[in-house]
This record gives structure tokens, sequence and C-alpha cells, in this order.
């Protein structure tokens, strides 16, 4: 009994001794209390550096804080759009395939303009020498007046007179047997095929004029098109549909359809310009193979008439 007794006394002191041993970890991890952390207990030397990775100390609550006064600037997501929007400056930053374009348009311009000054200056020369040769064709009484007064000028104008002369007097020998229809023929058709010499000479260079004013604009629109397809192509890789954004892709693919435009109008309308003066110079040659035709005619009037009363008639005609 004795040994029963000791026993059962000494597990009520190990239950008793191992209750006071749990009482504090169970406090301890009681909801709504917080462990205690042990305070740092390392110590620096006065010597020792300050580190250099330490954060810097909050600044006062108006300025945000260190921190954020630290933080890093934001990427500007539209530093690499083109600042520069005048009309060199978009060519500048266009695709290549519009550069070209604009390039094209800018020679097939310029070749334009070299046209519409070579052509000026041409049809000018050649319209004045064709006045001046009618006027002497009109007031001479004879072919062979016409060309000794002609002798020292040149020009359609005055190669009419001389073709005429030729075929009058290569004609001559056999006027007796075929007539005089035969040799009007011939001098029709020779001056025919003077006058549409004449006018296809002049019309050289205008079919570059025609061509540039009917193609320039498509191959502007063709430079816009592509330029506007690279511009939302750029729009899907920026996964962003802002105006800054896209106002610059497409404003240099509109540049292309006003290159076609410049390009184009002028050519319109010097070609235009020039179908007229043509015109007008075709008109004048007609009127001096009018009066080749005339001269033919009185020559051959005059063959019929006495040689006394050619005579009499020629002075008459000089006072």
């Amino acid at each position: 009994m004795k040994t029963v007794h000791r026993i059962s006394r000494w597990a009520s002191l190990a239950l008793i001794g191992a209750l006071l041993a749990f009482a504090p970890e169970a406090a301890a991890q009681q909801p709504g209390s917080a462990p205690a952390s042990p305070a740092p207990t390392t110590q620096t030397s006065p010597d020792a550096p300050a580190a250099p990775d330490a954060p810097l100390a909050a600044g006062p609550a108006g300025e945000g804080g260190g921190l954020a006064a630290q933080a890093p600037p934001k990427p500007d997501r539209h530093s690499d759009l083109p600042h520069d929007l005048s009309p060199v400056g978009m060519f500048m930053a266009a695709d290549w395939v519009v550069k070209a374009v604009m390039i094209a348009l800018l020679l097939a311009s310029f070749l334009s303009w070299t046209v519409c000054v070579a052509k000026a200056v041409e049809v000018a020369c050649a319209r004045a020498r064709a006045k001046r040769a009618f006027k002497v064709v009109d007031q001479s009484r004879s072919l062979d007046e016409a060309v000794q007064r002609l002798s020292k000028r040149g020009g359609p104008a005055v190669f009419m007179v001389r073709s005429a002369n030729d075929e009058l007097h290569r004609s001559l020998p056999a006027m007796a047997y075929a007539g005089e229809a035969g040799l009007k023929e011939r001098v029709v058709s020779r001056l025919a095929r003077i006058e549409a010499q004449a006018g296809r000479r002049l019309m050289r260079g205008t079919g570059l004029l025609a061509t540039v004013g009917a193609v320039s604009p498509f191959v502007g629109l063709f430079g816009t098109v592509w330029g506007i397809m690279n511009a939302f192509i750029g729009i899907s890789q920026s996964h962003t549909t802002n105006l800054a954004v896209v106002a610059p892709g497409i404003a240099e693919a509109l540049l292309a359809t006003a290159f076609g435009l410049v390009a184009a109008i002028p050519a319109v309308v010097i070609y235009n310009i020039f179908a007229r003066a043509i015109s007008g110079y075709r008109q004048v040659m007609a009127d001096a193979a009018a009066g080749v035709e005339r001269l033919v005619s009185l020559d051959l009037d005059f063959r019929k008439v006495p040689d006394e009363r050619r005579r009499s008639t020629s002075i008459l005609a000089a006072e």
C-alpha cells in the first residue's frame, strides 16, 4: 500500500510540473496574441562605414516619402514617335516603298517642268517662223518669187514652198500631155505630209505630260495604301489606338498622295496648253499650205497667157 501511495504521489507531482511547464507556451499560442520578437543584438562599430544599400529614411508626409522620390521614372511610351512632322521629316521617317514612290513622283514632276520649258521655246519659235513664211507667201506674186525671198530662211513652211516649186518644174514636161490635175494632186499631197510631219515633231514630249498626268495620282495612291497598311501593322504591334501613335504613319502615307497630285495637276494643265498651242501652229501651217497652192495655181494659169500679155500684166502688178 505504501508503494502505491508513493507512486501516486510522484505521478501527481510529475503531472503538476508538466502542466506548469506547458502553460507559458499555450498562453503564447492563444489567438490574438503576437509573438515577441527578439531585439537585434548586432552591434556596430563607430568606425564602420554605413551600408550603401540602406534605404533612405522616409521624408515628410507632404513630399511622398524618400522611397517614392527614388522610384525610377516611367518610360515614355511615345518617345519613338517622330517629332518632325514637316514634309521632309515625314519623308525621312516613311517606309522605303513610300520613299521610292515619292522619289519617282518628284522625278516625274521634274521631267514635266523640263518638257514645259523646252516645248514652250520650241513652239514659240516654230510658230514665229511659220507666220513669217506665210506672210512672205501671201505677199509674193509667183512661186519663184516666194522661193527667192525665203532662200535664207528655214522651217516647214519654207520647205513647203521649195517642195512645191520642185514638183512644178519636174512636172512641166508632162503637163502638155497629162494636164494640170496630176500636178495639183501631187503638190497637195506633199504639203499635207509636210504639215503632218511638222505637227508630229512639235508633239514629241507631250506624251510624257499625258502619261504623268494620268498615272501619277494612282502611283501616289499606291504609296498611300502601302503606308496606311504599315501604320495599321504598327498599331497592332504597339497594342494602342492612341492618336499620337496612329497619326504620324497615316500622315506619311497621305504625303504620297499629295506628291501624286503635285506631279499630276501641272502635267495635265501643261499638256492642255501645249495641245492648244500646237493646234494654233497647225492652223498657221495650213494657211501657209493654202498660200502655196494658190501660187501654184496662179503660175499654171499664167503659163496659158501669151508672153506679151503676161509681161504687161507683170508690169501692171509691179506698179
